[in-house]
């Protein structure tokens, strides 16, 4: 076996599932609460992913160092998309919170196209080439033809992220009240919780997760367009029903496993054979273990 090219595969496979697990958790938090498949999240994501080029634009003209770019449109995202992920659950979801399973499902396909041809005619249809904003790191340079340095941001960077989004759920006032209606909003709203502000908190922080995958992906791959969130978005769905919809550390486990599986699939076999493989794997894990990796499946009692 050719180890060089197998650390290659594996790095890279990191490297993507860190971003599907930044996605897939907000997939996940919402679906633990209010029981809904937020389709249109995967559009945050590439709406964070616009927003960073924008203030990139905007600020490369102005003068600034390439690092303070890259972290100020990513507040700016995370901000931006906070505020959109906000809108969307009060004006697509929560007037339809008491309606049929049916309703919420077809409100969120719809706001995803919604927001695909806002930003193809906002924007443009055609692929932009977004700034490479990540500096070289000279500890990178011995393994530079395994990790890159932008990699090596992404994979630290969505590390912390997810530590401290672990940490926030389990030790804060908020992330116990989130935890509370996940497992029964009735009796949480009976215990004084506001369920529609933790609902709310939910989506916005969500959205900053998508925001910030959004931006650093952009700055790995050096392009964006209008359509890279649905793509994005279904495979972050897929690491999350593979990790086990509803659990945050699934989340994060089924975007690693997904993006190394996709990753040694081109590298082995076929990159044609790159999205199929995904979809592969849903239908798989559907199939043999609907309840995911480290999901726990539901007893009905009768």
């Amino acid at each position: 076996m050719d180890w060089h090219y197998f650390l290659e595969l594996l790095v890279s496979g990191v490297t993507k599932g860190c971003i599907y697990a930044l996605i897939a958790l907000g997939y996940t938090m919402v679906y633990g609460i209010i029981e809904l498949i937020n389709f249109a999240h995967g559009e945050v994501y590439m709406l964070g992913a616009f927003t960073g080029l924008i203030v990139a634009g905007v600020l490369g003209v102005m003068g600034f160092p390439e690092t303070g770019i890259l972290l100020i449109g990513g507040v700016v995202a995370v901000i931006y998309c906070s505020a959109y992920g906000f809108t969307v659950e009060k004006i697509a979801y929560k007037p339809l919170r008491n309606a049929t399973r049916l309703s919420p499902l077809i409100s969120a396909i719809g706001m995803s196209i919604f927001l695909q041809n806002y930003v193809r005619i906002a924007q443009t249809q055609d692929f932009l080439r977004y700034p490479n904003l990540i500096p070289d790191f000279a500890f990178l340079e011995p393994i530079s033809d395994i990790l890159r340095p932008s990699g090596f941001v992404i994979i630290v960077t969505s590390s912390l992220v997810m530590a401290v989004l672990t940490l926030f759920i389990k030790y804060t006032r908020l992330g116990k009240a989130m935890r509370a209606t996940a497992q029964n909003r009735k009796m949480a709203m009976l215990l004084g919780i506001d369920s529609d502000r933790i609902i709310s908190a939910t989506f916005i922080i969500g959205s900053a997760l998508a925001a910030v995958g959004g931006v650093l992906i952009a700055s790995h791959t050096q392009q964006i367009n209008f359509n890279i969130g649905f793509l994005a978005g279904i495979k972050a769905f897929t690491a999350a029903v593979l990790g086990g919809i509803g659990s945050i550390p699934g989340a994060m486990l089924g975007g690693i496993v997904l993006g190394c599986c996709e990753s040694f699939a081109a590298g082995y076999l076929s990159s044609d054979y790159e999205d199929m493989f995904a979809f592969a794997i849903l239908i798989l894990i559907l199939i043999f273990r609907p309840s995911g990796l480290l999901g726990k499946a539901k007893v009905q009692k009768v």
